[in-house]
């Protein structure tokens, strides 16, 4: 029962550093668009989603080989879950395809 426990709360700890990642890397492309400086904006938050990402996956693995994978499961399924979920259609997303690019 331990272990089943455990495996839960990695696999909710994989969902929340997915969702911190991946939200994250949403937030960023929002942001970055339209920044004075996207090339700092886009390096900062790649730095910070990548330290936050490894340090939980170190922290839950515990050196546990089955932790860690039950975790980077958690992760993919909330990279699943804001894809459906923060993706806009096609025609409001590219405007300038439909007029051929001009």
């Amino acid at each position: 029962m331990k272990d089943v426990s455990a495996m839960i709360l990695a696999l909710l700890a994989g969902v929340l550093l997915g969702i911190i990642f991946f939200g994250g890397l949403w937030w960023t492309i929002q942001r970055g668009v339209s920044s004075k400086s996207p090339a700092i904006l886009f390096s900062g938050s790649l730095l910070l989603r990548t330290a936050t990402t490894v340090a939980g996956f170190y922290l839950i693995s515990r050196g546990n080989w089955r932790n860690l994978l039950v975790c980077l499961f958690g992760f993919l399924l909330a990279r699943l879950l804001l894809t459906r979920y923060l993706c806009t259609p096609v025609e409001t997303r590219a405007p300038m395809l439909e007029e051929g690019g001009r």
